[in-house]
């Protein structure tokens, strides 16, 4: 009963190995296959923020001209 038993644990810690070793070979081939769309993702991140930055420039630089007329407009009455 014993050498079943023995046997038995044995079988299933090898089958768990496998099981676990297919079961990280998938996930690393699922990242892999990520990797490219994540960088993608970065890049498009990386490129809004300059977008944004460059948008706020534009409009300190109308809110200067804004201010610009308002003054002169005051300055006529």
């Amino acid at each position: 009963m014993t050498g079943a038993v023995i046997a038995i644990a044995v079988v299933l810690i090898v089958v768990g190995g496998i099981t676990g070793s297919v079961i990280a070979y998938f996930r690393l081939q699922r990242h892999r296959a990520d990797a490219p769309a994540m960088a993608e993702y970065r890049r498009l991140a990386e490129e809004s923020v300059a977008q944004q930055e460059s948008l706020r420039g534009q409009l300190a630089e109308l809110e200067a001209r804004i201010k610009g007329v308002e003054t002169l407009l005051r300055s006529v009455d």
